[in-house]
């Protein structure tokens, strides 16, 4: 190697240490300005008082909702010719699970997921039917959130807007951050996406059938993925009506899709402690809330690590190593 390449590849080494550096201070940043704008200490008393009923009913919504998860991929995978097991679908997507609330970015698990299912279709479809998923899962949740913004605008009296201008300015950031983020990764896979990745998108989606499974799939991950933060809501002493749940928490959960944190810790919170006043709720609590939601979401990925170590679930995912 040439002495420029050499020096390239350690200024690239060390762009990617600044570069990950960065991602792991956000959240400890955030959590931070919010621990002193949202009233940490309260937010912890109201942690230290959690209803334990409702976090075990969030942990089951959790786990369900990677089952029901990992169903949408094995049938995905199944309408693009990829043959993956139920059995080793789940424990791939608990593994991915854990590895995303681990790192920095949100989809190195699922990268690896693909990488480790590429075996006999190849890494071109494996890696469509990863990114199909989780398409998917953001067609419904905006779905949702178009709708559950439809039906706020026509019902009389709308949501409570008592929120301080602070408040208002980190709520505006938030949605400006997801959409920019969204926006960006939209582009980038404009020019990465694989070849033919349109037809895949119809014949997963939409043909024979298809986007009726895949409707009925989201809406139950949805419903999962909201009942789940409003059980955690719940835990922490606030009730979310109907309204706050189709709008607010929705926009929330949207705020874990900025790449520069660890599974979404300090922008999941900070556009939770902008958006509860919205519901006539306190800043407080929904950083208790949401601090929650992430404990909660952590723990429910914890089987992955089991997947990790077994041996039998890595032969079958690599048959060719037994031979």
């Amino acid at each position: 190697m040439t002495a420029p390449a050499l020096a390239e590849e350690r200024a690239e080494r060390h762009r990617s240490r600044w570069r990950l550096g960065l991602r792991l201070a956000t959240p400890i940043v955030l959590i931070g300005l919010l621990w002193n704008l949202a009233d940490g200490p309260g937010a912890l008393a109201l942690l230290g008082d959690l209803d334990w009923t409702y976090i075990v009913l969030a942990f089951v919504a959790v786990n369900l909702q990677t089952l029901a998860s990992a169903w949408r991929w094995h049938r995905v995978a199944a309408r693009l010719g990829q043959v993956i097991s139920l059995r080793q679908a789940v424990a791939e997507y608990y593994l991915s699970q854990v590895v995303n609330q681990s790192l920095p970015g949100g989809v190195l698990g699922d990268a690896a997921r693909a990488v480790r299912a590429r075996h006999k279709v190849g890494l071109g479809i494996a890696a469509k039917a990863v990114i199909i998923e989780r398409l998917a899962g953001q067609i419904a949740m905006f779905s949702l959130l178009a709708l559950g913004l439809a039906w706020a605008m026509l019902m009389p009296g709308g949501l409570v807007l008592t929120i301080e201008p602070w408040q208002i300015a980190v709520a505006v950031a938030a949605v400006g951050l997801v959409a920019l983020a969204i926006g960006l990764a939209r582009r980038a896979a404009g020019k990465r996406w694989p070849r033919g990745f349109g037809t895949a998108l119809h014949a997963a989606l939409v043909a024979d059938g298809a986007w009726m499974e895949q409707a009925l799939l989201g809406v139950v991950i949805v419903t999962l993925n909201l009942a789940s933060f409003t059980l955690c809501a719940l835990a922490t002493g606030t009730a979310l009506g109907v309204e706050a749940v189709l709008v607010l928490v929705p926009l929330i959960l949207c705020a874990m899709l900025v790449p520069a944190s660890v599974a979404g810790w300090g922008f999941r919170e900070g556009a939770a402690a902008a958006l509860f006043p919205l519901a006539g709720a306190t800043a407080t609590a929904g950083f208790a809330a949401s601090v929650a939601f992430g404990l909660v979401i952590l723990a429910a990925s914890l089987p992955g690590l089991l997947v990790l170590t077994s041996k039998s679930h890595s032969s079958s995912i690599h048959p060719e190593q037994r031979r």
